[in-house]
């Protein structure tokens, strides 16, 4: 068994459109997979521990993988998850991997996936609420995808993430920058709204902030349970994830996105439609990278070669107690 490091893991530079294309296929072959409910579990007050099982298809078979996530607050950092993976046909265990950069770039790109399914077709006009790395990796995948296509992007300013935001998308020539003060101002006037934002304790918006035609992609579901009630539709990366929401029962129009990918829902009908699309994150898309990753590495022997070898010197005949 391999150990992956986040170091590792860019080394090999993957590229936006690979991470768009990764996720994508997932989304598409959700339902070959064997997607069992995360568990939860708090510890304390503010820690806490989601593992989250699948299986997946993969070439000819099939794999399986764990991933753990972690939060505590005092640690640095306080945020942190970790991959299993093992080939589902063989029992055999192929990498214990760093989950960090799969998460950003993964959660990014599923993002980007609902934009381009269901934002209204000539959306330029992005309001990012959240500055941190999920925002970065949606901006990168987005900015790449549609690389003949000029957006402006408004930003929510926060502390100094704004201008490191803009310093890192300086090369970008399709990005146009203009930091605002106010969430209104940030919401009024976009074709899509992302928020990245971890926590909010209510809704932050009035309904009449919301455009026409608006996209709202909260990644992290907080502050905007009013849209439940108004937006035209909302989707869902897994209705099992969603199914408890306060309103879940009151919108006036709900799907997952892989029925919409595969023809089996309708996605937007008009440039009028208010659209919610709730990402919550799924194990599929971070067992999926974490394959893709492996056979990076597996199919340049050079780097293969050096990637640190896990042995448990588990026992190789039967044993008895």
């Amino acid at each position: 068994m391999k150990l992956i490091t986040f170091d590792d893991i860019k080394t090999v530079n993957i590229s936006p459109l690979d991470c768009y294309d990764w996720a994508s296929d997932m989304i598409l072959h959700k339902k070959e997979s064997c997607l069992p409910p995360k568990t939860h579990m708090t510890i304390g007050d503010s820690s806490f521990c989601n593992v989250m099982p699948c299986i997946i298809p993969y070439g000819e078979g099939s794999i399986g993988g764990i991933k753990i996530v972690t939060r505590y607050p005092n640690r640095i950092p306080a945020l942190d998850s970790k991959i299993l993976v093992f080939n589902a046909e063989s029992g055999e265990f192929l990498a214990l991997m760093d989950g960090n950069w799969i998460t950003a770039m993964r959660t990014g790109a599923v993002a980007v996936h609902s934009i381009a399914h269901l934002a209204k077709c000539d959306f330029h006009t992005i309001g990012i609420i959240g500055l941190g790395n999920v925002a970065r990796a949606c901006l990168i995948v987005l900015a790449t995808k549609y690389s003949d296509r000029c957006f402006d992007i408004k930003l929510l300013n926060y502390k100094d993430q704004a201008g490191l935001f803009v310093d890192r998308f300086k090369d970008y020539p399709n990005i146009r920058f203009h930091c605002v003060d106010s969430i209104k101002d940030c919401i009024q006037g976009s074709d899509v709204v992302i928020s990245c934002a971890t926590y909010f304790e209510h809704d932050i918006a009035e309904n009449e902030w919301f455009d026409e035609g608006v996209l709202v992609v909260p990644v992290h579901t907080r502050g905007f349970m009013n849209c439940d009630l108004f937006f035209d539709k909302v989707f869902a990366d897994d209705t099992a994830h969603v199914d408890h929401f306060k309103y879940f029962s009151q919108f006036k129009y709900y799907a997952e996105v892989f029925d919409v990918v595969t023809g089996k829902a309708l996605g937007r009908s008009n440039n009028k439609e208010r659209i919610l699309a709730y990402n919550i994150g799924i194990s599929i898309h971070d067992i999926g990278y974490a394959v893709h990753i492996f056979e990076i590495f597996k199919n340049q022997p050079e780097l293969f070669d050096k990637l640190s070898d896990i042995d448990l010197r588990e026992p190789m005949d039967k044993f008895w107690v």
